[in-house]
């Protein structure tokens, strides 16, 4: 369990089928990662002069005061995962687009229907922009889901 000034992370395996709440933290999480959109990518970046994908997750989710991984494989490691059909706002989502393993993440955004899934994430070519995971070109690198647990410490 990591503490937090506000907020806990609980890294157990929760069911899959366990909704996240539509709570301050996924709220803020989605809200953060829009305000960097449009901002130029760059291998490596970490904040508003350039992101790259993880450094996305980062920068998000220190405004939250959590920590993570810098690494796209090592933050799919952090939470969770849970079964894609079972995929809700706040999740997060990584990919397989160089070589054979995890090497692209990004925030869901938005679920529409099993055919429409949006997520945050920084392209290479585009910056920071939100996409439907669900094209073609997504659906073939999709690896993993993963399921952030917050509870409000001030509810304890």
């Amino acid at each position: 369990m990591i503490s937090v000034s506000s907020c806990k992370i609980l890294r157990s395996k929760a069911p899959e089928n366990t909704p996240i709440r539509e709570n301050i933290y996924t709220k803020k999480i989605i809200s953060t990662a829009r305000n960097y959109t449009g901002v130029p990518y760059k291998s490596g970046g970490n904040d508003e002069k350039g992101l790259d994908c993880s450094g996305l997750l980062c920068l998000t989710f220190k405004e939250i005061g959590v920590k993570l991984p810098r690494i796209s494989w090592q933050q799919a490691e952090y939470f969770p995962a849970i079964n894609l059909p079972n995929i809700q706002k706040g999740d997060l989502v990584f990919f397989v687009t160089v070589g054979k393993n995890i090497s692209h993440s990004g925030i869901v955004t938005e679920v529409k229907n099993e055919n429409d899934i949006r997520f945050i994430h920084a392209s290479s070519s585009k910056g920071v922009i939100e996409d439907n995971m669900m094209t073609n070109y997504w659906k073939s690198r999709f690896a993993k889901v993963c399921r952030p647990q917050y509870t409000d410490l001030a509810k304890q």
